[in-house]
Formats: C-alpha cells, structure tokens, sequence
C-alpha cells in the first residue's frame, strides 16, 4: 500500500542575506568607490599608502570605513589637515554621480562628509 501525498505540508524558501542586495551593500560599495576614486585623484597621494596608514595608526580597516564614516572623516583631517575638505567634497562630488537622485541640503549652509553619508545611508534605506 503506498501513502498519499500530504497536501497540507507548505514548503517555505528563505534566501540568505548573501543573495539580498540590501540598500545597505549599495551604500558601502558607493562609498568605497568614491573615496578610491577620490585617492586617486590627487597623483601625489598613493591611496594604498593612505589606507594603510588609516588601519596602523588609527585601526580604521579599509571595508570598515563605510560603518565608521566619522572615524575615518577625523583620521583624514588628522592626516591631511585643511586638505582634507578638498578631499571630503571630491568624495561628495563622486558619491552625488553614482546615486545622482540623492538630494542634500546642508543643515548649517556647510557641507560635510559625515552629515552627507548620514544622510545619503537613511536615503538608500528608505528606498527599501
């Protein structure tokens, strides 16, 4: 005698966060972009130089960066003094042309690269 199947039983899939691509990963992988391309727009800086600087002496590993946008903004002006604003609005500038629907209107009249992700990163998520 053989059993009937059991039309009761449901079946449900669940993908992993791996397979997801989150607002979140689209986030980190523009700002990872942006500051890379950033770097290397200035030819007397050496980007590779410039990260390993970042991980020894303020312990900021390069795939951190996007979760510590505050940390790494006060490591670069501790680095490069006055020169890191220019270095804040170029990453601005390169973040703004790879999610050019991202609207920011500064609170204070002055731009700055944390108040910018901050606002760019609850941007993204609400898309979601």
């Amino acid at each position: 005698m053989t059993k009937a199947a059991n039309p009761n039983i449901t079946c449900t899939l669940q993908l992993s966060r791996e397979n997801q691509k989150p607002n979140e990963d689209k986030f980190k992988v523009a700002m990872m972009g942006a500051i890379d391309e950033s770097f290397s727009s200035f030819s007397n800086v050496d980007k590779q130089e410039i990260y390993f600087h970042l991980e020894n002496a303020f312990k900021i590993k390069k795939q951190e960066i996007p979760c510590r946008i505050k940390d790494f903004a006060d490591a670069i002006e501790q680095i490069f003094g006055i020169g890191a604003k220019l270095i804040e609005i170029r990453i601005i500038e390169a973040l703004h042309k790879r999610i050019p629907d991202f609207m920011f209107t500064p609170k204070k009249g002055v731009v700055t690269l944390k108040e910018y992700a901050a606002s760019l990163r609850t941007f993204l998520l609400q898309l979601q």
